[in-house]
């Protein structure tokens, strides 16, 4: 059955990269759950989706400027709730069941933050959680060094349409397939290209992301597919529900 990852924690239910909608989606004892990494000059590693903090916190600036401590009182858009730490993520989901598929991100500029491979890696091993983990990135780059550095760490590779226009569809599909375990796919490139996709990957190694619409959740969820991540991770179990009933 195709698993159901809920995306950055769930974002259309609840604030995203939350510590209360980390519980409400662990409590859906849903397959696995997405979630963004940065790290900050302080050495800090934050859940967060942007580089900055405006959109969804009431602070400002970059994320990786942020003072030690300071994710604490930098509170999430409606929340009265800091940043999350890495950690204090990874101890919420230890005695759950589903897989955690953590994202490392960019700095401001676009670039992979120097350390942010080792330091995840070592903090996921510290948890005990690399079993259930997969260390996700849009980046192959990123995803070759920890291939190079931890070849027993599970990676997952994010793909979308700029790439498909940047490098062709072919190529970018088989230089993924050499780095990652799981190629998940936009839904819009991925149902534009699905035979040749399919002709390359195994459905066992592929994801689409983000169907949000009960339509969309049932026509990727009953494509065979081994993952969908989804916005809407209550709608997915219902769908999911209906799909094989």
């Amino acid at each position: 059955m195709t698993m159901i990852i809920g995306h950055r924690g769930g974002r259309n239910l609840w604030p995203e990269n939350s510590i209360s909608g980390f519980v409400k989606t662990r409590d859906l004892a849903l397959d696995g759950v997405e979630f963004d990494v940065h790290l900050t000059k302080a050495g800090e590693l934050l859940v967060i989706y942007d580089a900055t903090l405006e959109r969804t916190t009431s602070g400002t600036g970059p994320v990786a400027d942020l003072p030690r401590g300071a994710h604490q009182t930098t509170l999430l858009k409606g929340t009265e709730e800091g940043i999350p730490l890495l950690k204090d993520v990874l101890a919420l989901f230890a005695d759950s069941a589903g897989e955690l598929h953590i994202e490392l991100k960019d700095n401001v500029n676009g670039i992979p933050y120097p350390g942010l491979v080792d330091d995840i890696y070592a903090e996921v091993e510290r948890h005990g959680l690399l079993g259930r983990s997969f260390l996700t990135s849009f980046s192959v780059s990123v995803l070759e060094e920890l291939r190079a550095k931890y070849p027993q760490a599970r990676t997952l590779n994010s793909m979308h349409g700029p790439n498909v226009d940047a490098e062709g569809l072919i190529p970018a599909i088989e230089k993924r397939l050499a780095v990652a375990d799981v190629i998940a796919i936009q839904i819009d490139t991925l149902r534009d290209h699905w035979s040749t996709i399919t002709s390359l990957v195994p459905l066992d190694r592929l994801g689409a992301w983000v169907p949000n619409s009960e339509a969309d959740l049932s026509t990727w969820l009953d494509r065979g597919i081994r993952q969908i991540t989804t916005d809407e991770p209550a709608l997915a179990l219902q769908a999911q529900a209906k799909t094989s009933a």
